[in-house]
């Protein structure tokens, strides 16, 4: 692969990735981005793109099922393993395309991607150098503070894990009343508006352990903004794509400046990268 940009979409199951997936890559499409689409998930029935790659042309849930004797947990796992296993052939045929930016559409089991090695060393092996973590948050997780924080800290845990650039986007936007969108919105901009929505929750232990994670990452400087997406009315495209460009030294000038936090203290302004390939 040469200067393409390559953006991982990481979330929970049902945060909505791979509709987002779709949604970036239409709206990229209007500005005159090219993509590659990658599906990385091999247990997908349905897909809201065609992808452009595909993992199940090399690794199919249903197929691990029956050769192996194993049921869709088994099997999940045992796919997790077999696509690192066929990494070069994947990301052959990715180079095989030329576009400015690559987006990789991850399994929807977070657990299987973000904490087993393999996941890592495909991060690690398909774009070094040149990669963006989009971690999705699922605003209907996130409506209280004790789980704002908990989604915090799995957003964390992932920078942690993959030690790539990454931003934090609110899924599903239109989906949430202005009010809860605003509440939102200032707890991952003040910690300390945080910590005291927290606290006013009903004593318990969720709510001790989510005051001593906002402390944890106030304390690591991992605050952010968050970047508000929709996949129904196109919100946040354009900020999503000033901060992945930022974040791997590419300027842009087709899209408004934000200062949105970027994991790894990497933020931008910039002017699409006319040195990247287009096809």
């Amino acid at each position: 692969m040469g200067e393409e940009t390559a953006i991982f979409f990481v979330g929970t199951a049902g945060a909505g990735k791979s509709t987002l997936v779709a949604a970036y890559d239409r709206w990229a499409k209007q500005q005159g981005i090219t993509t590659i689409l990658v599906n990385l998930d091999p247990g997908a029935e349905a897909l809201p793109y065609t992808p452009d790659v595909d993992v199940r042309d090399w690794v199919k849930i249903s197929e691990i099922m029956e050769e192996n004797g194993l049921g869709p947990n088994g099997a999940q796992i045992a796919a997790a393993d077999m696509i690192a296993l066929n990494l070069d052939e994947i990301k052959s045929e990715i180079g095989s395309f030329r576009a400015d930016q690559i987006l990789i559409d991850t399994p929807g089991q977070i657990e299987l991607f973000v904490f087993r090695t393999s996941g890592k060393h495909i991060v690690e092996s398909l774009n070094p150098g040149r990669s963006v973590v989009a971690y999705l948050m699922d605003p209907f997780l996130a409506r209280t503070s004790t789980g704002f924080a908990s989604q915090l800290m799995l957003g964390a845990t992932t920078f942690f894990r993959f030690q790539e650039p990454m931003v934090f986007l609110l899924s599903k936007s239109d989906r949430v009343d202005a009010t809860s969108l605003e509440t939102i919105l200032s707890w991952s901009s003040d910690p300390t508006a945080l910590e005291h929505d927290i606290l006013s929750e009903s004593p318990s232990m969720s709510r001790e352990f989510a005051t001593q994670v906002s402390r944890l990452m106030e304390s690591m400087g991992i605050e952010n903004l968050l970047i508000p997406v929709s996949s129904l009315d196109g919100k946040g495209m354009d900020e999503l794509y000033s901060m992945v460009q930022g974040a791997v030294g590419q300027s842009e000038d087709a899209t408004p400046e934000s200062d949105t936090f970027l994991a790894g203290d990497q933020e931008s302004t910039s002017d699409p990268g006319d040195d990247l390939g287009r096809n």
